[in-house]
């Protein structure tokens, strides 16, 4: 939002009057995009950071938390993923991960803006290290309309990997998407989605519950951890699945063959325990 005269970059505040600054040493990249302004900047504690519409997207500092914990929970609770649609996702960190899997056959990764994958392969080449995987597809288009029209189960699971509920965004947290999803899904098909901050954000979390559960999917499943550039510090990520979840495949976690930086099956375990109020909000979704 605001670059100051000591060089503080300050996020656009929440709702609730909360932000974050990030002490920068200076700008690395501005684009307006046809959908979205692109920032990137060089911070002194948190290398680069990429900003979008004046909020913080990732820093080469702490989004392997986020992008860890939206690739490995869900491709460890289905029984055999080998087919997989990422929804946005354009800084390629979630791809990345997800192709760490060597089982899988195929992952397509559509994003409505290139110019965010741009930026990433430019200023954060870490995260796109394997973009160029024969497994990989890098679609830049409405994510939205790709799912509507693909063919009924495509998909063992569909990583939604989006950008707050707002702008170019805000269709991809409606029952209509969900249930277009729940027909691209194969039969033990899951869907996982960011899902915002559980202090900040409860609305939002139940309002996805619930949608979730009207477009069809017979169980739903919050997990939670550290995000410190997000707003609160906390983060969320939601899956969705045809079947009731039976818990996940935790030998092939614990043995799995790629290192990591935060997900382990004991991380995967706790992320699953949730507080009495997350419960409490749950209960009440008919």
């Amino acid at each position: 939002m605001a670059l100051d005269d000591t060089l503080w970059f300050t996020e656009n505040p929440t709702a609730d009057g909360s932000t974050l600054s990030l002490k920068v040493t200076g700008k690395l990249h501005e684009e307006q995009t046809d959908f979205q302004k692109i920032e990137v900047y060089g911070t002194e504690g948190f290398g680069n950071l990429m900003v979008i519409d004046g909020y913080i997207m990732l820093t080469a500092r702490d989004n392997y938390l986020y992008h860890e914990m939206m690739a490995h929970p869900v491709l460890f609770t289905h029984p055999n993923p080998k087919r997989v649609l990422i929804i946005g996702g354009g800084d390629c960190g979630t791809l990345r991960e997800v192709l760490r899997h060597p089982d899988l056959e195929q992952v397509q990764q559509v994003d409505i803006d290139a110019g965010v994958t741009r930026a990433s392969e430019k200023f954060f080449p870490e995260l796109c290290e394997s973009n160029n995987d024969a497994r990989a597809e890098l679609h830049f288009t409405d994510g939205i309309k790709w799912v509507k029209d693909a063919a009924p189960g495509s998909y063992d699971v569909i990583i939604v990997d989006s950008t707050d509920p707002v702008g170019p965004a805000i269709g991809l947290f409606s029952e209509p998407f969900f249930r277009d999803c729940h027909r691209a899904l194969g039969e033990n098909g899951i869907i996982v989605q960011q899902s915002e901050s559980p202090l900040l954000n409860m609305q939002i979390l139940t309002d996805m519950h619930q949608a979730m559960r009207d477009a069809g999917y017979a169980d739903v499943q919050t997990l939670h951890f550290p995000q410190p550039v997000y707003p609160s510090g906390w983060w969320t990520c939601t899956m969705a699945a045809k079947h009731a979840f039976k818990g996940f495949r935790i030998e092939d976690s614990v043995c799995k063959s790629f290192p990591t930086r935060y997900y382990s099956a004991e991380v995967h375990q706790g992320a699953l325990a949730l507080p009495p109020f997350m419960k409490e909000a749950f209960g009440k979704i008919k």
